[in-house]
């Protein structure tokens, strides 16, 4: 029976070791990230759009606002990135 109970005990010190050593890592890690933004910010580069072109569609239902309205949206979400080549209704 002794064997066992020491057996538990080192188990449980075994685990409650790993368990704070995790939550030092854990800490340490945010505190780095709070530590590089703060004193050492991701530099944002601003891209030129390029102009955005009118997209053709296979219903001609749309109109030329409605139309601009789309691709500028998405020139808008993407950044410039993205380019509408179709339209259909869904």
């Amino acid at each position: 029976m002794e064997n066992m109970q020491t057996g538990l005990l080192l188990m449980v010190v075994g685990i409650a070791t790993v368990f704070l050593i995790l939550l030092i890592v854990i800490y340490l890690g945010k505190g780095l990230i709070v530590l590089v933004n703060r004193y050492a910010p991701e530099e944002v580069v601003l891209k030129k759009q390029a102009p955005v072109r009118a997209a053709t569609t296979a219903a001609g239902g749309l109109s030329n606002q409605d139309m601009a309205a789309i691709v500028s949206a998405v020139s808008a979400a993407t950044g410039g990135q993205g380019k509408v080549t179709k339209i259909e209704k869904i």
